[in-house]
């Protein structure tokens, strides 16, 4: 494994997981880059458990098609790295990254990001041009095929340097307080309601840091 160039080294390096959680709420990768402050729910147990099996690094070989586990990837020039679940090979030369969720899929939703953002790097490590991802849904039980277009490609782009921008300023993003916040595991660190009611807030800071009343002592 050759060592990655300068502009990488250069740059604070995003992890692709951090690329699916910023883009479904900026304050939640805020939480987890900054605060390490991930918490688990049932849903995010049942996606560990998922992952038990891709995350073993490993390699299939069936008729066709070379299926490899857990492959470590990097892209240079965009800083990024992280780990592939499954990437399979054809003999045609075509390559298929397979990122693996255990919830259901949106189509355009986050999980294309890291999807797309991992074909990115495999085109890099691979010198190849990939057409198209795969996000694989436990909740369905289906293969859904992301295709890799301009417009998604600029999504990874531009997401990554957002990243990159709360890792390097170290300041946490305005919370969403809306329908995202009641399935998010991280609802009670991230406390949304309250300090999305900016005037409740800044009453209550002021309340709790108000500078005690001036006393005359020559009284």
């Amino acid at each position: 494994m050759s060592a990655p160039e300068a502009p990488f080294l250069e740059r604070t390096p995003v992890m692709l997981s951090a690329l699916e959680h910023y883009d479904y709420c900026p304050r939640q990768a805020g939480l987890i880059l900054l605060e390490d402050g991930y918490a688990d729910d049932a849903s995010t147990v049942r996606g560990t458990l998922l992952h038990h099996r891709v995350h073993e690094p490993g390699e299939d070989n069936r008729p066709g098609v070379r299926t490899l586990r857990a492959l470590p990837v990097w892209h240079h020039g965009l800083g990024l790295t992280g780990v592939c679940d499954v990437v399979e090979i054809y003999d045609d030369g075509t390559v298929l990254p397979v990122e693996h969720k255990s919830g259901p899929y949106t189509p355009g939703g986050p999980a294309d990001v890291q999807a797309a953002a991992q074909a990115m790097c495999l085109e890099e490590r691979l010198r190849t041009t990939i057409d198209s991802a795969a996000v694989y849904s436990s909740a369905d039980r289906r293969r859904h095929t992301i295709s890799m277009d301009g417009d998604l490609r600029a999504r990874v782009v531009g997401t990554a340097e957002r990243v990159r921008e709360v890792m390097d300023e170290t300041r946490l993003p305005a919370p969403a307080a809306d329908q995202r916040c009641r399935r998010c595991s991280m609802n009670i660190t991230c406390m949304p309601k309250v300090l999305a009611n900016h005037k409740k807030f800044d009453k209550l800071r002021g309340a709790l840091f108000s500078p005690a009343p001036e006393t005359d002592w020559d009284d």
